[in-house]
């Protein structure tokens, strides 16, 4: 795919998934750029503002396998990996693959598993494997984890560990709609049921041809050296006790490739790596006991950060 197809391809699905979710536009976008860098994906805001409908919208608009785990505290790790099982009719050992064997899984409220079920979900956003039994199965390309999680209510939930955060590749967070989204988001739900109109405008082939062509969008020695400076800055900063690993920095440059191509462009310019700073970054970061006392949160700081940072000009290669 040129960059103009996958433009192409991805306002057919921004149009798609506007059948249902009202705005958030920029949301949908970085889920279309974790979706072609087959990044997983942290949707972490208040019940409500939508995290569950968007996700299920994008992969209604995929000709993908979908399936949806709703976590809770009983939740074992074999309900999500699967299991090996005695068939006393064949009196033989049979596998029965769990819900991680698909290309979208939707883990909603993740928080709410234990830290073993959690677990069992790191190789397979690691490596798109599972091992059960000594036995490792190949997980069917694309693979995404698109979690959610209520960051306000605290009471029965487990907090990731900071291992598991710097799994997803974006973390995004919706925000409440303005009055005017507000207002359409009734009238959408009144006037019927907006999911009768959802349906497949992807399929496999074509995802799998723009995943590809992210690798070929040209990133330019001085971009690449901006994102890492970014990167490196935050294990320099005084109010950040541990920064970002060079996970972060693969994650940001690949990150900017495909948000370059969604938006119709070949090469990546230094305002993408800015737009996805906060996205990649922020939950990477721990920070120092001052700065959490002082109540400066991650995306403040990174702010400062880049502003800090002198933004190189870049040309079309």
């Amino acid at each position: 795919m040129t960059a103009l197809n996958v433009q192409t391809w991805a306002e057919q699905l921004r149009n798609q998934v506007g059948q249902v979710v009202v705005g958030k536009q920029n949301s949908v976008d970085l889920l279309l750029t974790a979706l072609l860098c087959e990044g997983h994906v942290l949707l972490e805001d208040v019940p409500g503002v939508g995290k569950t409908t968007l996700i299920r919208a994008l992969a209604q608009s995929l000709d993908c396998q979908f399936r949806r785990v709703q976590f809770t505290p009983d939740l074992l790790p074999s309900d999500v990996t699967g299991l090996n099982f005695y068939n006393q009719k064949l009196s033989e050992f049979q596998f029965r693959a769990g819900p991680l064997f698909a290309n979208i899984v939707l883990a909603d409220e993740i928080n709410r598993a234990t830290p073993r079920t959690q677990s069992a979900l790191l190789e397979a956003m690691a490596e798109a494997t599972i091992t059960i039994d000594g036995e490792t199965h190949q997980l069917t390309r694309p693979f995404l984890v698109l979690a959610t999680q209520n960051p306000i209510e605290l009471e029965g939930t487990f907090p990731l560990p900071e291992a598991q955060l710097d799994r997803f590749l974006l973390r995004v967070n919706l925000g409440y709609p303005s009055e005017a989204e507000e207002h359409a988001i009734i009238q959408r739900f009144n006037q019927g049921d907006p999911w009768v109109a959802m349906h497949a405008v992807s399929n496999q082939a074509q995802l799998l041809d723009a995943i590809q062509a992210v690798r070929s969008v040209h990133l330019s020695d001085a971009v690449r050296q901006y994102a890492i400076a970014i990167v490196r800055a935050t294990r320099e900063h005084s109010e950040i006790e541990l920064g970002a690993s060079p996970r972060g920095s693969l994650a940001l440059t690949r990150a900017a490739q495909a948000w370059a191509l969604i938006h119709g462009r070949d090469f990546v310019l230094p305002d993408d790596v800015k737009q996805l700073v906060p996205s990649v970054l922020a939950h990477r970061l721990i920070l120092g006991a001052e700065a959490r006392l002082a109540q400066r949160s991650p995306e403040k700081i990174l702010a400062d950060i880049v502003k800090s940072i002198a933004t190189p000009v870049e040309e079309r290669a």
